[in-house]
């Protein structure tokens, strides 16, 4: 082979690398390797690092001012012809790729200088963490438009009065509005960590090269400027591997998916006609194709189903690094596979499980006929105490009434005052009081409890929240 074969063999397609190749890759390795079906949605995140890498050569002396215009003027055609949906061809290996053939296109041979001093190590990082950052954003405000619905829900059924659970049995009675609430702190909690993930991702690697930083005098303080990061990585053989903010992100996703999925299961559950406290309505749900009677939660369903995908696509990320040695590997370019489908799956869980909350329908009376007067037997329990005697000595007499109204499968407000006194001789006649609901909610008026001002309290709470 010729000296100039040899230099031209490997430069028939357009890609970033190459040159010490004798023959180009096999149709095989390419349907492997190529990235761009996954990663062409970095596309205007990787132009606007472009865009700022530009402007960095020319500030370090790289790039003439001219030459950094027309870069910024190409790549501003390039995201036109994008945004009108110009398509990737067979040849791009990856959204970089596409990116500096259309740049080629467009403005010629200067378009080689862009890729000076960076390398696809730092660019894919920068373009990701970019994407992730905008991410949390957009996942946030459908939290918040979720939050708001819950807030809706709640307000007017302070007073409601409904049962409250532990291991799926009769507790204590509670405000229907603080069994709702209870599902909006940790969705509050999720908001907090989508922050902290946010910030994880609002750290620079660009300017890091492929592993040993770059070898021009560019500005990485002026680059986090200009991309809008927070802070600038500060190692470089980390910045190029670092994929933290993209579990950080991914335990955040799977996280709100189990919260998602409780909440859905407790409107599944309370929509039964077992229970029928919630009636759903027609848009976020649908029939059966063999009885005609039915109303299925599919929306909730779904809902319960998505976390399972979340859950494994922080579990995918988590066994890909784990093995990994330090600095880039090609493992990582799976990295978006999971943090894309996460993402995509809870912004599309979010707004239907708002649609199905919004339009469900709280049976109030169903659920205050629900409460039973054997649920008070806390109640009774701590008007013993109240009276002087120990918790355990007015568990147990209280134990002993309940045992009673199980023989004699009657409610314990249905009892002759003899009964109560013969368990106990501090019972008196007001005991009847301690048997009453509302009566139950207002001796938990303590912060964080079901009490008619601490409910009211902590709708406000909720509120700030939201505004905040």
């Amino acid at each position: 082979m010729s000296s100039a074969a040899l230099f031209t063999a490997s430069t028939k397609a357009h890609k970033l690398w190459g040159g010490r190749f004798g023959a180009g890759p096999a149709p095989e390795f390419d349907a492997l390797n190529n990235s761009i079906g996954v990663d062409f949605r970095l596309w205007p995140y990787d132009v606007q690092a472009s865009k700022a890498w530009a402007v960095a050569l020319w500030g370090a002396g790289v790039l003439t001012l001219d030459e950094s215009k027309a870069l910024e003027r190409g790549l501003d055609a390039v995201a036109e012809r994008l945004e009108e949906g110009e398509s990737p061809t067979a040849s791009d290996e990856d959204v970089h790729t596409l990116i500096d053939r259309l740049l080629h296109d467009e403005i010629g041979d200067v378009a080689s200088k862009l890729h000076t001093g960076r390398s696809r190590n730092d660019q894919v990082s920068t373009a990701t963490r970019l994407w992730a950052m905008d991410a949390c954003m957009r996942i946030d405000s459908a939290m918040r438009q979720l939050q708001q619905v819950i807030v809706d829900r709640a307000t007017g059924l302070e007073d409601t009065v409904m049962p409250s659970y532990t291991h799926l049995q009769r507790a204590i009675p509670v405000a229907a509005a603080h069994w709702l609430l209870s599902h909006f702190w940790p969705l509050e909690r999720d908001r907090q960590r989508l922050r902290a993930a946010y910030r994880a991702a609002a750290v620079l690697p660009l300017g890091s090269g492929a592993v040993a930083g770059c070898a021009y005098p560019i500005s990485r303080t002026l680059l986090q400027g200009t991309l809008g990061f927070e802070a600038v990585t500060p190692n470089s053989i980390d910045a190029v591997s670092d994929r933290d903010f993209v579990a950080e992100l991914l335990f955040t996703a799977a996280l709100a998916g189990a919260h998602l999925s409780r909440f859905a299961e407790d409107l599944i559950i309370y929509g039964s006609s077992e229970f029928g406290f919630v009636q759903f309505g027609d848009t976020f749900t649908s029939g059966s194709s063999m009885m005609p009677q039915k109303r299925n939660p599919d929306a909730l369903e779904l809902t319960r189903g998505a976390a399972a995908r979340l859950l494994g696509d922080h579990v995918t990320l988590l066994a890909t690094i784990k093995g990994l040695p330090s600095s880039y590997n090609k493992d990582l370019q799976d990295d978006k596979r999971a943090l894309f489908d996460a993402v995509d799956t809870l912004l599309l869980v979010l707004p239907a499980f708002r649609g199905a909350l919004a339009e469900s329908t709280f049976q109030t009376e169903r659920m205050r006929t629900a409460v039973s007067s054997a649920m008070m037997a806390t109640d009774l329990a701590d008007y013993l105490v109240r009276r002087g005697a120990t918790f355990r000595e007015a568990h147990g007499a209280v134990g002993g009434l309940v045992r009673h109204i199980d023989v004699k499968r009657c409610e314990l407000h249905e009892l002759p005052l003899s009964v109560f006194t013969d368990a106990h001789p501090l019972f008196g006649q007001d005991v009847f009081e301690a048997l009453s609901a509302a009566h139950s909610l207002e001796q938990r008026d303590v912060e964080g409890g079901t009490g008619p001002r601490a409910v009211r309290a902590q709708l406000d709470a909720a509120r700030a929240a939201i505004r905040a």
